[in-house]
């Protein structure tokens, strides 16, 4: 693997960075009552993908990536992978749609996360030699090491482990990470196992992160802090935004690298659906009413909220105690 040096967390220079960083902090808001935030054991759910042909997808994600498929309707033209009881990504064929535009808004990439060195080394040694030509880079982010590929239909794709919360550092109530050079053949020379390739498809993962594309990071910042309830943990500037719930570095990202000015998507191939999962009932309903307060249209059923973003990403929320 050759090192491309094509993180996504970071593209403006350091001075930049802190610049920004240090201006956001400037900028915080005080202390917002918890009844304003998503509940502090919010997670991410299993990121839906729209794709033209399923059954490369699927192959991709199960062979590739080494998730399990946990359930498989060829007649409905839906694929289900994830680890254990954990589904991670859904896979709905829709042949009929065309891609998006490179400078639409929609995925950046859906981040999975690893509980090991090596399993998150097993799965990217898998990746690396299937389709070596979809790695696009890797980072140390201080906060976590990871490797970036695009899967055959040009969805990002973000496998990371994270280091413990005590190794984490905060400034100014914002989470310090970096893009730092990270060897992707040392990676692997130190941290691949027999026994984690041996037994990747039984390993626990999860989705950890997921990283938008969006037109403007203002209204990204109105809309999933102010109104939906995560909090800001890092801004780039007009760059980019990285907000989460109960201190975690970051549960959504939303940039605009490749899509400023991007407006409201069209019905295309790719991200159909993000999904977050908070502990319960009373979580969905307090999510509810605030979304009522700031005028979100929303879709709800008692178990599933669902509900748009200022660009139509479709997000949908529910909570763990219902089986969600």
């Amino acid at each position: 693997m050759t090192d491309s040096s094509s993180s996504d967390e970071t593209r403006a220079s350091s001075a930049d960075r802190d610049a920004a960083r240090t201006n956001a902090a400037d900028r915080a808001a005080p202390d917002r009552a918890a009844a304003d935030l998503l509940a502090v054991d919010t997670a991410m759910g299993a990121v839906t993908l729209r794709v033209a042909d399923l059954d490369a997808m699927t192959a991709y994600y199960r062979d590739a990536v080494t998730l399990a498929v946990l359930s498989h309707d060829a007649t409905a033209g839906r694929s289900v992978l994830g680890r254990g009881a954990t589904p991670i990504v859904v896979l709905e064929h829709a042949p009929e749609l065309r891609h998006a535009g490179p400078r639409e808004a929609g995925l950046f990439h859906t981040a999975i996360l690893f509980e090991t060195e090596a399993d998150l080394a097993a799965s990217v040694y898998s990746v690396a030699s299937r389709h070596p030509g979809s790695f696009t880079g890797s980072a140390d982010h201080l906060v976590s090491k990871a490797f970036y590929f695009t899967d055959p239909e040009g969805n990002g794709v973000e496998l990371y482990w994270d280091r413990d919360r005590t190794a984490w550092s905060w400034t100014h109530g914002q989470v310090d990470m970096a893009t730092l050079a990270l060897d992707p053949n040392a990676f692997l020379q130190q941290n691949v196992t027999e026994e984690a390739l041996a037994g990747t498809a039984s390993r626990p993962a999860s989705v950890g992160h997921v990283h938008l594309s969006v037109g403007d990071v203002d209204s990204a910042h109105r809309f999933y802090v102010e109104q939906l309830g995560f909090e800001t943990t890092t801004r780039f500037g007009p760059q980019a935004l990285f907000v989460s719930a109960g201190g975690y570095h970051h549960h959504m990202a939303m940039n605009t690298w490749q899509s400023a000015g991007a407006g409201r998507r069209q019905l295309a191939l790719g991200l159909g659906l993000v999904r977050i999962e908070v502990p319960g009932l009373d979580d969905l309903g307090a999510l509810g009413e605030r979304l009522a307060h700031h005028g979100v249209a929303t879709r709800d059923d008692g178990r599933v909220l669902g509900f748009d973003d200022p660009w139509l990403n479709q997000i949908e929320v529910t909570a763990r105690a219902v089986g969600a």
